[in-house]
């Protein structure tokens, strides 16, 4: 009989409730990265009055100095992350992302989520680098939103056995200074837009809001944990309403939009703090969130400035990068190099001289910059559509705007700054398009930009012509923005077609730019072989006067200001797209 009552005590003692966890009680430090955008070393910051304007910014054994400063102050602090890292350079689109693997894998990196550009080689090469047991990339990849395809959606994905699964764990958890913080992480809503439909191939995102309310009372209630982290590659101005309107995350850490958060939002109606750093390395963010008994309960924040006249690079990160760059760069280990997504091979060193600029050339300009506010226009984008033009003997030239690239002084131009403008193997194509689809080609790509909804935007800026003028009124609405189109001097003739060069892709023979045109022909060598975006842009400098470029920017007039920004930060987004109060 003791023996039944010794079990039966037993079984009641296993069938109670497990004891609550003691809420939690310290503090925590993340050490914010995102948008590094393959920058290997450092570059000039040309933007019109930044606080760095002038200086030599970035560069990755650089920031690894800051990143090491503050882990001496903070030994337990957690490095995140938020994507766009693998794209953006000569050395990562010629290695499929290695090199920046090569390096970071160096880190020590707690936490990442991919960004749309870290899809760029394709989702095989994304599951090699980030997915499974033993991913190349250490950085413990997560992402709630990010699935396999189901057959009803891609009937020929060439992962059946894992329809409708999640790529990557949704979020983990980790256990800092006393306190249980629980890290939830959302890729972006699109893949790369600029390249091949094909590149998701097998791949489904959501917009991820589903799955974050999802994630938030099971941390909360099952894993107990004190502090809820977001990371999330959707942007600023879509990572913002996602915390008005879903409670219980107490951090955002964004990227996509490359904003630099100088000073941290927070949230009007739930009071969660989001930041965001720029792009290519320039910014480190430093957050240190205090949490009493299971509650976020104060936070101090502090954006760091990458400069090499404040930085010192960190040796073991130096040696590395220096290794990296030996087959890319003039000397006796340089090799030729072949493109994955167009077989061009690269047989110059990117550190060679190909022409020169008289004025800056970037896209980077706050939103109240009386000229050229880079979500409008920018001289890097004007001088690529004019060599496409140029390339293409055509009416206009046409690039997409975009939020990667690089800044290039007033000086010469090297091979490798054009692999930061064009990293991503576009051919150049020459074809017609008529002027009524030109003209709604502006209108869609301002509203992308402008619109007031947020979940509209785009993930570019404004798209970048050359031979066309035209005035944006940025307060009207979609179809109403663009008027006065000019071509050549002359109104546009809608009815008539209109010679265009811009990119084109081998899996989308009938576009350039991703649009539909007539009489495609793309452009070659002299035996007919592959030339990548970036040899017609080399090749344009060699044609000019003394290889000299003098960018003529002023091609879009605006008829009113922009919208102003959100509290402190002059940057570009968000804009109008926020109806809210000051944050």
């Amino acid at each position: 009989m003791r023996r039944i009552r010794n079990l039966i005590g037993t079984l009641l003692l296993c069938l109670a409730p497990a004891p609550l966890l003691a809420a939690g009680t310290g503090e925590v430090t993340f050490i914010h990265v995102g948008d590094i955008h393959g920058h290997l070393i450092p570059r000039p910051n040309m933007r019109e009055g930044d606080v760095t304007e002038g200086q030599m910014v970035g560069g990755l054994a650089y920031m690894y100095d800051e990143i090491q400063q503050i882990r001496k102050r903070h030994p337990n602090a957690l490095l995140i992350n938020t994507g766009d890292t693998v794209q953006g350079s000569a050395e990562a689109l010629y290695t499929s992302g290695q090199a920046l693997v090569d390096i970071l894998n160096l880190f020590k990196i707690d936490a990442f989520v991919p960004g749309n550009w870290d899809y760029l080689y394709g989702t095989q090469r994304f599951r090699e680098l980030f997915a499974g047991d033993k991913p190349l990339a250490n950085w413990h990849a997560l992402s709630a939103n990010l699935y396999y395809s189901t057959l009803y959606e891609f009937p020929d994905t060439p992962y059946a056995n894992q329809a409708g699964r999640r790529v990557l764990p949704p979020y983990m958890i980790k256990d800092v200074n006393g306190v249980r913080v629980g890290i939830i992480g959302l890729t972006a809503d699109r893949g790369p837009q600029a390249v091949s439909t094909h590149v998701m191939d097998g791949f489904t995102m959501t917009p991820g809001e589903y799955e974050l309310r999802a994630a938030i009372p099971l941390l909360r209630k099952k894993h107990h944990v004190d502090l809820v982290v977001l990371i999330s590659e959707r942007g600023l101005g879509p990572n913002l309403e996602l915390a008005d309107h879903i409670p219980g995350v107490d951090v955002v850490l964004s990227s996509d939009m490359h904003e630099e958060t100088m000073h941290a939002l927070v949230s009007k109606k739930n009071g969660t703090i989001l930041f965001e750093e720029g792009q290519d390395g320039t910014l480190v963010g430093e957050l240190t969130v205090k949490v009493v008994n299971g509650k976020m309960v104060s936070h101090q924040f502090e954006a760091h400035h990458i400069t090499t006249k404040v930085n010192k690079p960190d040796p073991v990160i130096a040696r590395k990068i220096e290794e990296i760059r030996s087959s890319f760069v003039k000397g006796p280990l340089f090799r030729p190099h072949s493109n994955p997504i167009n077989g061009a091979v690269l047989r110059t060193p990117i550190d060679t001289v190909i022409g020169f600029t008289k004025t800056a050339l970037h896209r980077s300009n706050f939103s109240d910059a009386k000229h050229n506010p880079a979500v409008i226009e920018g001289s890097s984008h004007d001088f690529l559509a004019d060599a496409f033009r140029y390339g293409c003997h055509s009416d206009l030239g046409v690039v997409r705007g975009f939020r990667y690239g690089t800044h290039v002084a007033p000086g010469p131009i090297k091979l490798e700054d054009i692999y930061h403008f064009i990293p991503i193997g576009p051919q150049i194509g020459c074809g017609k398009i008529s002027g009524d689809d030109i003209r709604w080609m502006l209108e869609r790509g301002a509203d992308y930009s402008l619109s007031s909804y947020v979940g509209w935007w785009g993930g570019g800026w404004i798209l970048a012509f050359s031979g066309l003028t035209y005035d944006l009124d940025p307060g009207n609405e979609y179809g109403d923005r663009v008027s006065n189109i000019r071509i050549g001097n002359m109104p546009i003739d809608m009815e008539k077609y209109y010679s265009v060069g811009g990119y084109w892709y081998v899996d989308n023979p009938n576009m350039i730019n991703r649009h539909k045109a007539l009489q495609i022909s793309v452009l070659k060598d002299a035996d007919g072989g592959v030339l990548d975006g970036s040899d017609i842009v080399a090749h344009y400098l060699m044609m000019l006067p003394d290889h000299t470029v003098n960018t003529e920017t002023g091609r879009v007039h605006l008829l009113k200001p922009l919208p102003a920004p959100i509290g402190k930060s002059k940057e570009i987004q968000p804009l109008a797209g926020v109806q809210r109060p000051d944050y």
